[in-house]
């Protein structure tokens, strides 16, 4: 006998099918006595989330401590291990920490990871006795979360219009690119090279492809018909 849902083998005995509950009945079958084809439970035993959570907590945890007793034991000083911390606390904090959350809110947590990925950098600069965090670092991942930012909350509280929030998030992207360009020739004293024209010039067309979609309806039917979207 089969279950007529999901198609299983099922012993003559069963009430049930173990796999998709649904009840099983023939009039033609008799019911005998025998053991079931399958166990009772319907599922293997699964971990729960907080206990993968502390799981993969306690892996970061010792991880960083066995790296730290491992540069103090081969140079008597904290040199490399600080960066290697650094990296996964960062890691951590931008994928980890939001499965904590039942329900993570990425307007929160978008913002978070660029704290996160700004004060690895400082560390960094302080570590390397660099002068370019707040002239370079600073403001270049500032922007790019400014804009990762804008883009999750305005896909998450409104309904309507991507192809308007992502155009404008190409165009803005691209655009960044100048300020970039700007900044790192003025931290690092290098010649103006102009190469932010590769970057933006791509990023602007697509971006405002977008935007003339979104304005015109006739092209973007025919873009969804073309590529089934």
């Amino acid at each position: 006998m089969y279950c007529v849902k999901c198609g299983v083998k099922l012993e003559d005995t069963e009430k049930l099918c173990p796999l998709c509950g649904t009840r099983v009945y023939h009039p033609d079958v008799e019911r005998g006595e025998a053991s079931p084809l399958y166990p009772a439970r319907k599922y293997p035993v699964m971990l729960h989330p907080k206990t993968v959570q502390i799981v993969v907590t306690t892996i970061f945890l010792i991880g960083c401590l066995v790296t730290l007793l491992c540069n103090l034991e081969t140079s008597g000083t904290v040199t490399w291990s600080g960066y290697v911390i650094g990296a996964a606390l960062m890691t951590y904090v931008m994928a980890v920490l939001p499965t904590w959350f039942r329900r993570p809110n990425p307007v929160i947590f978008v913002p978070s990871g660029g704290a996160a990925i700004c004060l690895y950098l400082l560390y960094i600069s302080i570590a390397t006795e660099g002068r370019w965090f707040m002239s370079f670092a600073f403001p270049v991942v500032g922007i790019l979360t400014l804009i990762v930012t804008t883009v999750v909350t305005l896909c998450r509280y409104l309904e309507n219009g991507r192809l308007y929030i992502f155009g404008g998030a190409f165009m803005a992207a691209g655009l960044s690119t100048i300020l970039v360009e700007f900044l790192l020739n003025i931290t690092f004293n290098r010649p103006y090279a102009g190469w932010f024209i590769y970057p933006m010039v791509p990023s602007v067309l697509i971006g405002g492809m977008l935007i003339y979609l979104a304005i015109c309806r006739p092209a973007r039917e025919t873009m969804e018909r073309k590529f089934f979207v």
